[in-house]
């Protein structure tokens, strides 16, 4: 038997998702977009501090060749934290296979700390958590698309 309250909730959910897990969802898309940008500003910030480097002018300036070279894993770097809280997110509210979530999020990790640990360098393990960020801003992408299409047919229904 429902009560008055539980059909009132189903009739403010969407498809099984209430207000609250939407509004959750959409934060999450938010944070992952500052972790895109953040990607962004390391590549641009590459491109930039490299080319300046380059130049023979500024060949023997420290500041600049750090810049060119630490900044953009700094960047990256930044953006793990934000990937993971969208991790999780996906996670609670399956929006994502959980074995898709866990080799991405997994295989990122073990090539990062492998990549400290025995080759000295960092790169290819931030390449990965840049490919992951990307993966689930396509995630986000296909569940509001979902929602919108559900919306839509639940509209012709009611016509």
């Amino acid at each position: 038997m429902t009560t008055a309250s539980d059909q009132s909730l189903k009739n403010k959910s969407q498809h099984g998702f209430v207000p609250l897990a939407i509004a959750r969802i959409k934060g999450a898309q938010r944070a992952n977009q500052i972790a895109i940008y953040l990607i962004y500003a390391a590549i641009i910030s590459f491109m930039v501090f490299g080319t300046i480097a380059s130049i023979k002018a500024f060949h023997d300036n420290q500041l600049l060749y750090q810049l060119f070279y630490n900044l953009p894993y700094a960047l990256i770097a930044l953006s793990i934290p934000i990937i993971i809280y969208d991790a999780l997110v996906i996670y609670r509210y399956r929006l994502n296979q959980p074995s898709m979530i866990a080799l991405s999020i997994g295989v990122s990790t073990i090539v990062l700390i492998a990549g400290l640990l025995f080759a000295d360098t960092a790169w290819l393990g931030l390449a990965c958590w840049v490919g992951v960020a990307f993966l689930f801003k396509v995630s986000f992408k296909r569940f509001f698309n979902f929602l919108e299409a559900e919306a839509e047919a639940d509209i012709v229904e009611d016509s």
